[in-house]
């Protein structure tokens, strides 16, 4: 039997890149699902608090076995920022194009452009928390390209490729990114239990 699961996300690209992933193994529930509409508050410094403090709110308020994540942008000559402050990295209204563009201005006249991707996510099952964690080493680009994807996407050369996330496209970006690995470790763990 399946397990039922809720991704502690109100974000649309992250919920569909997530279900791509999982395909048919969990029964994925979203947090509108379960008529949640709160925004859960990111306060937690780290990456791995973030990620616990959704699933807690989740389980705590829902009683619902569920799962939080996390992810940040971590660029070695930026002292690995904007790292936890990825989503608000120029600003509270979580611009995407907004935050490349920081990133960019900040890297003008650096070559040293190497940066990594990182997701942790917390799962909390029948009261227990676990965490998972994906990685994927790149760079940085001078400028934007590509359409697919979101965040990011266009201005990161994942280790291995020439493109970006986003030019890349959803199925390859899918199997080789950050949140795939942490995705497939979960998925493992649950098969393993």
């Amino acid at each position: 039997m399946k397990k039922k699961l809720v991704f502690a996300t109100n974000n649309l690209h992250k919920l569909e890149e997530v279900l791509l992933i999982l395909g048919d193994k969990v029964d994925l529930l979203s947090l509108k699902d379960i008529h949640c509409d709160t925004d859960i508050p990111e306060t937690a410094d780290t990456l791995e608090g973030n990620a616990l403090l959704k699933a807690e709110y989740v389980y705590n308020n829902y009683v619902m076995n569920c799962f939080g994540d996390d992810t940040g942008l971590e660029i070695e000559a930026l002292n690995n920022e904007p790292g936890v402050y990825s989503a608000r990295y120029a600003g509270e209204d979580k611009n995407s194009e907004a935050n490349m563009q920081k990133v960019l201005r900040l890297l003008e006249g650096k070559e040293n452009r190497k940066a990594q991707f990182r997701t942790a996510i917390s799962l909390i099952l029948d009261g227990k928390q676990y965490l998972f964690e994906g990685i994927i080493k790149g760079k940085i680009i001078r400028e934007k390209r590509g359409e697919a994807g979101f965040g990011y996407d266009p201005i990161f050369v994942p280790e291995g490729y020439d493109q970006t996330f986003a030019e890349l496209g959803t199925n390859v970006k899918n199997q080789i990114s950050h949140r795939a690995q942490a995705i497939n470790k979960l998925c493992e763990f649950l098969r393993s239990i």
